[in-house]
């Protein structure tokens, strides 16, 4: 077993699985990434959560949880992903899925890339970007976004990537953002705020879908 990865880290990830409805056999390629987000993490600083438990929950888990709002879709486009959050665990528990992982910052893109080779994620791909500058205007059947802006801003960087006809975005966040919504711009609605329970996350989570008027 990894040295990073101990027996218990395992348990509380199959644990928070099940309780999502997802299969333990996510479970092994999740614990690779994780690991070699641990590796990266002590010199390259891609994510303030440190503590590996922590990173089950707030990493893992909190971006499993989308996973019944973008089953069926065919292309996604996630904005901002960091180290690839949320967009690296969805592209594993969803191999039909095709995730472009938008992120300006070159260490981290760096760490993507290596991450899509090791784990053979033939169904990722990174875009070292700039939002506004990604020049594929409704390429995408949704974009989504963790912790990244508010959704008038989201929409305004990366408003030209969902397709026109049904395109969305599906925002994390945590409390309900009534204020947000009340601002979003000329030619987009909201949809749906879904709660989302999260194993282990003792906080608010909610899934925003804003729609293409």
């Amino acid at each position: 077993m990894n040295t990073l990865i101990d027996a218990a880290l395992r348990t509380e990830l199959e644990t928070g699985l099940r309780t999502l409805g997802l299969s333990t056999d996510l479970a092994e390629p999740l614990l690779a990434y994780l690991a070699l987000l641990l590796r990266w993490n002590r010199t390259y600083n891609l994510t303030a959560v440190r503590d590996p438990r922590e990173m089950v929950v707030r990493h893992l888990l909190d971006s499993l949880a989308m996973v019944p709002h973008v089953d069926g879709l065919a292309t996604l486009a996630d904005l901002g992903t960091g180290p690839g959050l949320p967009g690296i665990p969805l592209a594993i528990a969803l191999p039909g899925l095709h995730v472009t992982l938008v992120e300006s910052n070159g260490k981290k893109a760096r760490f993507m890339r290596e991450a899509i080779r090791q784990l053979k994620l033939t169904n990722a791909e990174v875009a070292e970007s700039r939002i506004e500058a990604v020049d594929r205007p409704g390429a995408f059947d949704a974009i989504t976004a963790r912790a990244l802006a508010t959704l008038p801003d989201i929409l305004r960087f990366g408003g030209h990537l969902p397709r026109a006809d049904g395109g969305r975005l599906l925002a994390m966040k945590g409390v309900d953002p009534v204020d947000e919504i009340a601002a979003l711009p000329a030619g987009w609605q909201l949809e749906s705020v879904t709660p989302l329970s999260v194993p282990g996350l003792d906080a608010e989570r909610h899934l925003v879908v804003v729609a293409r008027v």
